[in-house]
């Protein structure tokens, strides 16, 4: 279970990196936001997520088609998946460690 909840904190932190990266390109002209798929990145047992163009955003003048209101959506969202990876994996620290001390009783 620590290694499942350890990639999900790993993909997590990855939206967050790619989230400020297209943040960081909001005035790069002909920049593309890229992003990745979170549930088919988690069930992928490889290391980096596999980026790509985000589909369906409306390109402005100079080709860039980050949205700034995407962004800190996606952001947050990254966010609340870490937190709740977090949590989990005290819970699992949590339940061993009960584990270990009924053992010395």
């Amino acid at each position: 279970m620590i290694g499942v909840l350890g990639r999900y904190l790993d993909l997590s932190a990855d939206q967050m990196k790619v989230t400020a990266g297209n943040m960081a390109n909001i005035d790069t002209p002909g920049y593309k936001a890229q992003g990745f798929d979170f549930a088919s990145e988690f069930g992928n047992a490889t290391g980096e997520p596999k980026l790509s163009e985000v589909d369906g955003l409306v390109a402005r003048p100079d080709g860039n088609t980050v949205s700034m209101d995407r962004e800190g959506l996606q952001m947050a969202k990254a966010q609340l998946q870490f937190r709740t990876g977090v949590a989990l994996m005290k819970g699992e620290f949590s339940r061993a460690m009960s584990a270990i001390h009924a053992e010395s009783k």
